[in-house]
């Protein structure tokens, strides 16, 4: 046994001097790298230590996410919001205990105005049905408040789709393609689809990047396709376009873009034929007329002169020339991946740009003709009724059903190495996405905002989320007192 412990200790002993000699070597080399390189000043002059500045550095978003953050402090989407969503989509108990975390003293927080008198539960109607297109050839009728918002195939990966694609159909709620072009996975599940058209053209574009109505009768074929959606700009990029890599462009992706394989890709950051308001309603017209099917436009909105000139064109050609809808993106940033000027500086927040809207449509007699959809960070109940009451017929969401397929925003979507296989085509990262499991996440997210924007409108005395109104809010000011909806917004009158 003597003997055996001591050849134990000699081992280790060997052990420990090896390791300890590699360790000696590595110093060494990181040393001599450090003091020769010329790109890290720290590096340079504290060589070996000044290393884990940056390795603390990359640590500290995982270090704030998990322990530092307080549930209601985290950016982009706090704790409190993302806990919901997960409990949610996996349908376990989401109700809280004890108080709310959220300061109801905090100048814009909104505040919904309960009734004494409240919808009962016989009362409490689903929400009504809305129709899109009434002058198409295939108008669309949905009842749905709450969609998925555009998340291109290339952006997300093939799993991530199918999920969200099945997801939506078990929801009953609409999936936008995104930009990227319809893949087979998008069909898989059935949904109901929007098509959305970027400035690239991607699924649409002939040899020359301009419109192909060829291309265009060919996805409206599709029964599952019921609306097409130009883009003019995103919360993300507005005012600019984007570039897929040619590395990213594979067989696959190169076919369903329409693109060269192996080849960058790159997005106008506007539309060349578009140069003016008239110029939109032109578009619109080509694509609804090629396809028969509601069209509109999604935008940032920022400058807004240029919605006075399109609403006065449209009264002036005839009711029929106006977009079916317009998708009112929020200048809070997407999915993807974005210059930080843009994600924090421009354009006009959804807060302030869809009231200007929607007191814009009134004005020009058009609030009925064109429905209104909206998107940005609205993932919980609370915001959605929110926008509702604020003038919106649907709200749409990409990070919510990210959330839903599992998504923790560990902030890897443009890097292709997100940890939970949404948003890379690494194949060993995708296999932790089961699609079916997902799929009914997704579904049951979609259930819970329906239900949860129900149960507000019925505090409030209205039978479903579609009948909430400016007068059914508040918002807080600095004073700590709140100030209704219809008030603060009456500069837009």
């Amino acid at each position: 046994m003597s003997q055996f412990i001591m050849f134990s200790i000699d081992v280790f002993a060997s052990l420990f001097i090896v390791v300890f000699g590699l360790l000696v070597i590595l110093i060494a080399i990181f040393y001599v790298r450090d003091v020769t390189q010329t790109k890290h000043a720290i590096r340079r002059n504290y060589p070996v230590i000044g290393r884990f500045r940056y390795f603390f550095e990359r640590q500290g978003e995982f270090f704030r996410q998990y322990f530092f953050a307080l549930d209601r402090e985290e950016m982009p989407f706090n704790r409190a919001e993302r806990s919901w969503v997960y409990r949610a989509a996996k349908d376990v108990d989401h109700t809280a205990a004890f108080g709310s975390t959220q300061s109801l003293e905090t100048t814009g927080t909104v505040m919904f105005m309960n009734c004494a008198f409240p919808t009962l539960d016989e009362e409490a109607l689903a929400p009504s049905n809305v129709t899109l297109g009434p002058y198409c050839k295939f108008p669309y009728t949905t009842n749905s408040l709450f969609n998925i918002s555009g998340m291109s195939f290339g952006a997300l990966s093939s799993p991530a789709v199918r999920a969200l694609s099945k997801g939506a159909k078990l929801a009953g709620c609409w999936m936008n393609t995104g930009e990227g072009g319809l893949s087979p996975y998008h069909l898989e599940g059935g949904a109901d689809i929007v098509f959305q058209i970027g400035t690239a053209k991607y699924g649409v574009r002939d040899e020359h990047g301009n419109l192909s109505t060829e291309k265009l009768k060919a996805v409206a074929a599709h029964p599952a396709v019921k609306m097409f959606e130009l883009k003019m700009s995103q919360g993300a990029k507005p005012g600019k376009g984007g570039m897929l890599p040619g590395r990213k462009v594979n067989a696959e992706i190169a076919k369903i873009r329409g693109i060269p394989e192996g080849q960058d890709s790159i997005s106008p950051n506007g539309h060349p034929e578009i140069k003016n308001p008239n110029d939109i309603l032109d578009m619109l017209t080509t694509i609804r007329s090629t396809t028969g099917k509601p069209t509109g436009f999604k935008a940032v909105i920022g400058e807004h002169t240029w919605l006075e000139s399109l609403f006065a064109e449209i009264n002036h050609r005839g009711i029929e020339s106006a977009p079916d809808f317009i998708t009112i993106d929020s200048a809070d940033g997407g999915t993807g991946a974005a210059p930080q000027s843009l994600l924090d500086s421009v354009g006009l927040p959804l807060k302030e740009s869809l009231p200007l809207v929607i007191q814009l449509l009134k004005k020009h007699g058009l609030r009925e003709r064109v429905k209104i959809i909206v998107s940005g960070k609205l993932i919980v109940p609370s915001k959605v009724a929110w926008a509702l009451a604020l003038g919106a017929d649907f709200v749409v969401s990409a990070r919510g059903h990210m959330f839903a397929l599992g998504c923790i925003q560990a902030m890897q979507c443009n890097k292709d190495t997100c940890p939970t296989g949404i948003t890379t085509h690494n194949e060993r990262l995708q296999r932790g996405l089961n699609v079916e499991d997902k799929a009914q996440r997704v579904a049951n997210y979609n259930k819970y905002i329906h239900y949860g924007a129900g149960l507000i409108a019925h505090s409030c005395g209205v039978t479903s989320a579609r009948e909430l109104k400016r007068k059914h809010v508040r918002i807080v000011q600095e004073s700590g007192l709140s100030e209704p909806l219809d008030k603060m917004y009456e500069h837009y009158h």
